[in-house]
């Protein structure tokens, strides 16, 4: 049975992936409202009520949004570090949820839900305690990474021998200098613990390219500091033309991938 991979939103007003493999189906975030998320399953033909957890890379509210909401409803467990679970507790709005379906792992710590193996790693970002996702399933491995502040041996080696990596390719600097972004946000997005830009992400790439990966699928991309093409762009020229290159959305699913195991 193949493991099954698509990016349903990815963006600054919400992100969620969908994971399957073996008789495990999973969210990684859950940055949208409950009924988006029920809607968004089941344009693929999934259900919350099948979902067997919800990882949560940090506590920022286009990432957990209908997170709790999902649990109550469904009784989902959510899969979270504690700093990260402290910091969602205090979000306003952030509905109560059931100590049987809070489930802490240790940031660094493999382990396991249902069939699926999942690697938690951090990554620079201005959150209690943010992490990347590398999901492997019978020798298939499928790296989540968005929310980048900045290129560090320390997390870019998680992605290293993946088959698939959804990464961040949020701005284009001179987008980003120009547009009506605030100037704390242009700050905060340029920062160490903010966000990745285009040419950052094709840097990355190339490397990991250069040790194997031949297909990644760019996310959390800027409104109104990219495009799709300038991400494109910026990625594709530096990369070999074998290297399968698509895009995530901030208002449309992305592609649905199927990995033979």
């Amino acid at each position: 049975m193949p493991i099954r991979f698509c990016p349903l939103r990815s963006g600054s007003s919400g992100n969620v992936s969908f994971l399957g493999a073996g008789g495990t189906r999973l969210l990684i975030d859950a940055g949208h409202s409950c009924r988006t998320l029920e809607q968004l399953l089941g344009s693929i033909g999934e259900s919350a009520a099948n979902l067997d957890g919800i990882v949560v890379s940090h506590e920022h509210s286009d990432h957990i949004k209908g997170a709790g909401t999902l649990s109550q409803r469904y009784g989902v467990p959510i899969y979270a570090n504690a700093a990260t679970w402290n910091a969602m507790r205090d979000k306003p709005g952030f509905p109560g949820v059931e100590p049987r379906n809070q489930r802490v792992f240790v940031t660094g710590v493999d382990f396991y839900i249902g069939d699926v193996n999942v690697q938690p790693f951090l990554i620079p970002h201005d959150a209690a305690e943010p992490v990347g996702f590398a999901v492997e399933y019978r020798g298939r491995r499928i790296v989540t990474a968005t929310d980048l502040g900045h290129l560090a041996s320390a997390w870019t080696g998680q992605l290293e021998g993946a088959d698939l990596v959804l990464i961040e390719a949020n701005h284009d600097p001179d987008m980003l200098k120009a547009c009506a972004y605030p100037s704390w946000l242009k700050r905060r997005i340029l920062g160490s613990r903010g966000h990745l830009s285009n040419g950052d992400c094709a840097e990355l790439l190339r490397g990991l390219t250069t040790a194997g990966l031949r297909h990644c699928v760019l996310g959390h991309m800027s409104a109104e500091a990219n495009t799709p093409d300038l991400a494109m762009l910026a990625v594709k020229s530096a990369l070999s033309p074998s290297v399968r290159v698509d895009m995530a959305y901030r208002d449309s699913t992305g592609g649905y991938y199927e990995l033979s195991c």
